[in-house]
């Protein structure tokens, strides 16, 4: 719903929650081999579905045509053009392709879909020709041939592959491609249907027996699989499979090189109790298996440089997540970091890119800003970014160009282009965004309609120490003699970090006069590794200073009234405001999300168990330090008003965490309210979305001072 003025000017109004649904998301970005269009991936709220549809949408490099969208009718995910760009593949969940069906129709049905290199056998061990198992179409590789024109066709089918697709890579020549998929053995399919069609019950002897939004875990293997792109016939590759604790968040991600398949896999002596994925490569007939890593590596982000010689790739140090992200390149049989003298981590969805002139690029978080850099032998060199207030949220290059998805406080967030040579070029400091041309207006007229808020840099002192923050202020503001409420938004992570960007949920704060400020806080990773040491093994500590004293700094400013200071954020933003509220009276009410809040408890219950133990050790080796690192024991000192929420599938901070938090504050008497939504480690659905804007909204005016209870906020 959208409120006009009668003019069409921008509304004074406050933003409704429900004009959720009218924003629209760029995921993803992907350049064509020539360089001439950019791919991308735009999710809308449906509301007719309650669910989000993500299309997938092409734009000439030069702008001068608007996007054409590709897909609409189910969702679209990881876009890839064929090497030669005539096509573009991506992954969906949609009803069979009518193509093949009105082949079947015909008795010209690819029974040859497995040759007899397959791996299957009489007894059930690989695909089995029964079908999937459970409701709903599974997810496949699509492919559009853009010279021809028409709807996408169906590489991969639930024939050949009854469990669907995880993931692909076209082949150098384009006439195949690798693709990930589960395959049960007679047995597993057995426990599957019992699972999935008849509620029965889980049975398993996995240590990583679940994963937030996988579900209960089982142990089917995922393989890699070679398929013909015409004929759709696919060859099992038996010594490429899976595993480890963190397969079913990693993928096995395969990447097609000129003569080798590279992907993830954990064969450690106990992978499901590694936080580790190694880096392995296959020939594409199956032999000459390697592994390069060599289990001290949680590695991601595959990608080969355009002639499939090189490797380059990001990985986390499994056992110290305050660890930077590094780039590594595997070349002659060697891996080796390429941005360790930088001290700052690799971006969120930054991952390595190849130019094609064999030069190597990733973007990096460096004090809440992202800088793309390049990463030669020994010296990584940051290139021009965007400015102070417009961010590069991804990154990719092809055939001489550059498409960058760039966000903004008050302007949105869009795709850009340029040529690559200028990214390249331009020095340091240096705003690149004069040099680009601007290929979506992805939501104009929520921006036309809506006051959105100006995005500006803090500084703060804690601790002795100068820390930053971004703030989102409303239309009007002004510095001096003007105290607004202030939202202060905690990161989660807590390895992660604030930089400034386009938001609904800031926006609709700053409508209704709030200030909000995100701080990067110690424990966030893009000052380097020593600051998001400081917060390891010592939840409850330096990030409460730091939180604290941001908001404090922004009362003395005269910026925001301090009995007016609301608190909110989820994952580690949870947590944090869990030991805020139990040390300090900061808040005037707070609304911890998806949170941890007893950290013993949690052991055991979360799909988390390596990074736990990495952090704290083992509960009953160590019981002060999990004991430490729980606000639960701190719930006597705890006044401030709680609205707790949570998923009831969330398994990264289970929904447990929140009755528990829920329940202590109530028996003392605190004002609190419990929200559960059926949903995982997120608020995945926009009618859940709006929901939970309302139910901040309200709690917020409800525990307003200046507003006599009001509960409209």
């Amino acid at each position: 719903m959208r409120r006009r003025t009668g003019t069409g000017g921008v509304t004074t109004d406050p933003i409704p929650t429900d004009a959720y649904y009218d924003v629209t998301r760029v995921t993803e970005v992907a350049v064509s081999p020539d360089g001439d269009r950019v791919a991308f991936l735009a999710t809308d709220p449906d509301p007719e579905e309650e669910s989000h549809r993500t299309s997938l949408f092409v734009v000439p490099a030069d702008g001068s045509r608007s996007p054409h969208r590709l897909t609409r009718a189910s969702d679209a995910g990881s876009p890839a053009w064929s090497p030669d760009g005539s096509r573009l593949a991506f992954t969906a969940a949609r009803e069979e392709d009518a193509g093949l069906a009105v082949a079947r129709g015909s008795e010209e049905r690819a029974d040859a879909s497995r040759d007899d290199g397959s791996g299957a056998s009489e007894d059930g061990d690989g695909n089995s020709d029964e079908g999937p198992i459970g409701e709903g179409p599974r997810s496949h590789v699509w492919v559009f041939d853009l010279e021809r024109g028409g709807d996408a066709g169906q590489v991969t089918t639930d024939e050949s592959f009854p469990e669907g697709v995880s993931g692909f890579d076209w082949g150098p020549a384009g006439d195949r491609m690798v693709v990930a998929a589960r395959d049960p053995t007679d047995d597993q399919r057995e426990y599957l249907r019992s699972r999935r069609e008849e509620d029965g019950p889980v049975v398993t002897e996995r240590l990583q027996h679940k994963g937030d939004g996988a579900g209960w875990l089982d142990d089917v293997t995922t393989y890699l699989f070679v398929v013909d792109v015409p004929t759709r016939e696919a060859r099992r590759l038996d010594e490429a499979h899976g595993g480890g604790a963190l397969e079913f968040m990693t993928g096995l991600d395969p990447a097609w090189g000129t003569d080798r398949i590279a992907f993830l896999s954990n064969r450690t002596e106990e992978p499901d109790d590694s936080g580790a994925m190694d880096v392995y490569t296959i020939r594409p007939d199956g032999t000459g298996l390697e592994r390069h890593t060599d289990g001290d590596l949680l590695a991601t982000d595959l990608a080969w440089d355009d002639a499939g010689d090189r490797l380059a790739f990001a990985a986390n140090d499994p056992e110290d997540w305050t660890r930077p992200r590094e780039v590594y390149r595997l070349e002659d049989e060697e891996v080796e970091p390429l941005g360790e003298s930088l001290d700052r981590t690799v971006a969120h969805f930054g991952g390595p890119v190849w130019t094609d002139d064999g030069e190597l690029l990733g973007l990096f978080a460096d004090e809440a800003r992202h800088r793309p850099v390049r990463l030669a032998d020994g010296a990584p060199e940051y290139l021009a970014d965007t400015g102070s207030y417009h961010t590069i949220a991804r990154f990719d290059v092809g055939g001489g160009t550059a498409a960058l998805l760039v966000t903004h406080p008050s302007e949105g967030t869009d795709v850009r282009a340029l040529p690559t040579g200028d990214l390249l070029s331009a020095a340091p400091g240096e705003s690149l965004l004069d040099a680009t041309t601007r290929l979506t207006e992805t939501n104009a007229d929520f921006l036309a309609e809506h006051p959105t808020p100006e995005g500006r840099r803090v500084t703060f002192e804690s601790d002795g120490r100068e820390l930053d923050a971004v703030a989102y202020l409303p239309e009007g503001f002004e510095e001096a003699d003007d105290p607004r409420p202030l939202v202060v938004s905690i990161h989660g992570g807590p390895v992660a970090y604030d930089l400034p960007e386009f938001r609904f949920e800031y926006a609709m704060w700053t409508s209704r006069g709030y200030v909000v400020v995100c701080p990067n806080y110690r424990g966030g990773a893009s000052y380097g590794h020593e600051f998001a040491r400081e917060l390891r093994g010592k939840w409850g500590t330096v990030e409460v200073d730091d939180i604290v004293a941001c908001a404090e700094s922004l009362c003395e400013r005269g910026w925001t009234d301090p009995d007016r200071v609301f608190g909110r954020g989820i994952s580690y933003g949870g947590i944090a405001q869990g030991h805020v509220v139990a040390q300090t009276d900061l808040f005037a009410a707070a609304a911890p999300e998806h949170g941890i809040y007893d950290l013993r408890s949690e052991f055991g219950t979360s799909d988390s168990h390596t990074f736990v133990e990495s952090e704290f050790g083992l509960p009953w080796e160590d019981p002060e330090a999990f004991d430490a690192g729980s606000s639960i024991t701190g719930i006597d000192r705890i006044e401030t008003p709680l609205l707790v929420m949570a998923g009831s599938e969330d398994w990264r901070c289970p929904p447990s965490q929140s009755e528990q938090l829920y329940v202590s504050v109530s028996k003392r008497g605190v004002p609190a309210k419990l929200v559960i939504y059926d949903d995982h480690h997120n608020v995945s659905e926009p009618d859940r979305a709006v929901h939970r804007f309302d139910q901040l909204v309200d709690w917020y005016g409800r525990h307003d001072p200046a507003r006599d209870g009001e509960g409209t906020g």
